[in-house]
């Protein structure tokens, strides 16, 4: 794992709450990590207005170009994106960029700075998750509202500081 270590943003939280969300409703353990990476780029992307050519997170286009490659929807709850037919696992994309494992590795879970914070934090996600039920975790507006919107700030916060200190000592 790269040692990126930083500030976990509010673009991880959602990656990582999205992928626990992923799994909690039958998702294979990379296919989630595909939605969650998918769905912290989409929120990102929509939040800044879908500005055609603006690079998210990675380079990853904002407002998707003309298609060349076959993608097909998935459902999620209620909840869509698009992924290529032929991956397998199953992975998610936006324009011509597949969200593989290895670029939520790169994206997010490096940003825990060791593997076993990392895992620490997906314990925790996965946990949040679980205490919500399958109804809550299908709607789209209900995730975002209930489980997302009031934790973020605080998981931001709370894993930086336990998971991903900084590098270099303050400035004094």
């Amino acid at each position: 794992m790269v040692r990126a270590r930083g500030r976990v943003t509010r673009f991880v939280v959602m990656a990582m709450l999205q992928a626990a969300r992923a799994e909690a409703l039958g998702l294979g353990k990379e296919s989630a990590y595909s939605w969650g990476l998918n769905r912290a780029i989409f929120y990102a992307a929509a939040k800044r207005g879908f500005r055609r050519g603006s690079s998210v997170s990675g380079g990853s286009s904002a407002a998707p170009p003309e298609r060349s490659s076959p993608r097909e929807a998935y459902h999620l709850g209620d909840e869509e994106a698009f992924r290529d037919p032929a991956s397998e696992p199953m992975l998610f994309r936006i324009g011509e960029s597949d969200q593989t494992p290895a670029e939520f590795e790169r994206q997010i879970a490096a940003r825990f700075g060791s593997k076993e914070n990392f895992r620490a934090a997906w314990k925790e996600a996965v946990g949040i998750v679980a205490g919500y039920d399958r109804a809550t975790l299908e709607s789209r507006r209900q995730f975002f509202d209930t489980v997302y919107k009031p934790r973020r700030d605080a998981l931001s916060e709370g894993w930086s500081r336990t998971y991903a200190p900084p590098t270099e000592p303050p400035a004094r």
